[in-house]
């Protein structure tokens, strides 16, 4: 699934081509995603301006007139972008859903194989979708701190790691990154979040962030069907110190990558270096 780190490549990728630019028409091939896509949206956008492009959580945001496009690029996802004179636009495969085209030629297409993301058409601003609302805070933000997290983490007994992957801790923290972070400041991913260190956390939120913003500097990571706006895949797979690592040696001391389930995910850790 992609991850704050792709979401946010997409948003960067997208944004200057469209924004500020005037909606021509709208074709949406396969209405039926996770929720269907609104039935009159090819009535609603065209003639409507793009008037910014921001990123909440793992959902990407498109402000117009009247209100907002919120897209969510699911399990395989992913957002294309074509140019007048560019790559042809005017054939398509059975998994490009949504066509909006603006008045300059240039061309947004929403393609999932999987049909798990969403397309939402929403009349309001973007804080009170209900998808929003409740949300924590962005750990690439100033109100991600280690005040905060050791708040939020000390009254739970759960795995710190499954504290992290909780979009009402902190948003976009991932399997991916809430593996790597977890490894590079040294706590095990099965400890129970209460037993974190405000210290550790210290430790922890900064290196969330950096690890994130590694992610965001080499274009994401290669998952499965993920490209960005180009076309092409991240890099930051080739970084990777424990994800997907199982019975490797570990970077840092020898030992043999662990795997084990979380909530459902797989868990990469170093059991030597992790405490």
């Amino acid at each position: 699934m992609p991850e704050l780190p792709e979401v946010e490549t997409t948003l960067r990728g997208i944004s200057p081509h469209i924004a500020m630019k005037t909606v021509s028409a709208v074709e949406v091939r396969q209405p039926k995603l996770r929720w269907p896509i609104h039935s009159e949206l090819p009535q609603i956008l065209p003639g409507q301006t793009v008037l910014d492009c921001q990123r909440r959580a793992k959902y990407l945001i498109i402000q117009f007139n009247t209100g907002i496009l919120l897209i969510h690029l699911g399990m395989s996802g992913s957002l294309r972008i074509f140019t007048a004179g560019g790559e042809r636009i005017d054939t398509h495969d059975r998994h490009d859903h949504v066509d909006i085209c603006f008045s300059d030629g240039t061309l947004l297409r929403y393609r999932d194989p999987r049909k798990f993301g969403a397309f939402l058409w929403y009349e309001g601003i973007a804080e009170h979708h209900p998808l929003l609302e409740k949300l924590g805070p962005e750990p690439l933000s100033d109100g991600f701190d280690a005040k905060y997290l050791y708040k939020k983490l000390k009254p739970l007994k759960r795995a710190v790691k499954l504290a992290l992957m909780d979009n009402a801790v902190v948003v976009g923290v991932g399997n991916i990154y809430a593996n790597e972070s977890l490894f590079k400041a040294g706590i095990l991913p099965q400890r129970p979040a209460c037993k974190v260190t405000k210290k550790e956390c210290a430790l922890l939120a900064e290196t969330i962030k950096v690890v994130l913003q590694r992610a965001i500097d080499t274009g994401g990571s290669t998952l499965r069907d993920f490209v960005n706006s180009d076309g092409k895949s991240g890099y930051f797979q080739q970084e990777y110190a424990v994800y997907g690592r199982h019975n490797a040696p570990c970077l840092q001391c020898g030992q043999l990558i662990q795997k084990q389930t979380l909530g459902q995910r797989g868990t990469f850790y170093c059991a030597y270096c992790q405490k």
